[in-house]
């Protein structure tokens, strides 16, 4: 095993991971060279990544020939192909519930900026008005929270909205119904979620099956008192349908740190409702998530560099296989 690693870095990432593992690994961030796209044309001289929003496509993969992992700086893993890595025998790894607590913040703080018509109300302030009845608001206790999908940031949006007051319903078909704690209600199918929420958020990962799965139905169930919060992936709310539904009144508004195409471009119909609350994706974004996503990923790239695999490998089973060939 060589007693030095080259280590390729995101743009930004907090420097205590790097350090952390600065006795083996010699790091060069992504912001060193002109563009990203000249940094993954040097991939082949990386034994690791450890990225964030950098999209590590087959083909990337394909020459990166000294690649033994890739540390995903978060969760998702949308922005990876995952297959293609395998088949390389690549370690392919996250840090879950790194920016949990983070993420279930944003997406609560969301929820409270559009049912209290908090930017509106800053603009109509910072404009000279003072029209209090034009901004009367909705109290978040006694409604109910459905929460579709309910790994680790659901589960900490949950306890943020008992704490409120609010009732909170759960769909998660993955999961047994002993991970539903006291006081989140498991329900059977989406629409029965929709149906019966005041607000729904959205945490579930990027899948084909995910993909566009907030749609019309969806909704129209969720009804014109309705919000719909989504700090996972935009590509999972079918972004026509939600303009639809913001235009013609079937929905209340909605709360959006994600987009299907990030950014969004200078023309989204959404830019000019008022009853959208709309962030740069940066619910995971806070001092205390940036400095846990990099030491984990670090020490992600360290436990593969000691012959091991990490705890949050996600293609293990095919790692395995390919060892057994």
């Amino acid at each position: 095993m060589a007693t030095e690693w080259e280590v390729l870095l995101p743009t930004r990432i907090d420097p205590t991971g790097p350090e952390s593992i600065a006795e083996f690994a010699r790091c060069t961030g992504i912001d060193e060279y002109g563009s990203r796209e000249a940094a993954l044309e040097e991939i082949d001289r990386y034994d690791a990544v450890i990225v964030r929003t950098a999209a590590l496509d087959a083909d990337v993969i394909e020459r990166a020939e000294r690649l033994r992992v890739i540390a995903k700086h978060g969760s998702g893993l949308d922005n990876v192909d995952v297959a293609a890595a395998s088949r390389r025998g690549i370690v392919v790894c996250n840090t879950p519930g790194a920016n949990a607590q983070s993420v279930a913040e944003h997406a609560i703080a969301l929820l409270f900026g559009v049912r209290r018509h908090l930017h509106t109300a800053d603009e109509h302030v910072r404009s000279g008005g003072w029209e209090r009845s034009e901004f009367t608001g909705h109290e978040l206790a006694g409604d109910a929270l459905g929460l579709l999908g309910f790994g680790a940031i659901a589960e900490r949006t949950a306890a943020l909205a008992r704490g409120i007051g609010m009732a909170v319903l759960a769909f998660d078909p993955y999961l047994d119904d002993d991970r539903f704690p006291e006081g989140v209600e498991r329900v059977e199918t989406v629409s029965n979620l929709f149906d019966r929420s005041d607000a729904v958020s959205v945490h579930v990962p990027l899948t084909d099956g995910t993909r566009g799965s907030v749609s019309t139905d969806e909704l129209a169930a969720l009804g014109e008192n309705g919000v719909l919060i989504n700090t996972a992936r935009g590509a999972i709310v079918e972004e026509t349908a939600l303009v639809e539904a913001i235009e013609d009144g079937t929905l209340a508004g909605a709360g959006l740190d994600t987009f299907a195409s990030e950014p969004p471009g200078e023309d989204h119909p959404l830019y000019d409702r008022d009853e959208v609350l709309l962030t740069p994706h940066v619910g995971g974004v806070t001092e205390q998530a940036l400095v846990r996503m990099s030491r984990r990923a670090a020490a992600n790239v360290r436990t593969v560099y000691e012959g091991g695999l990490p705890e949050s490998t996600v293609n293990r089973a095919d790692i395995d296989r390919e060892v057994a060939r």
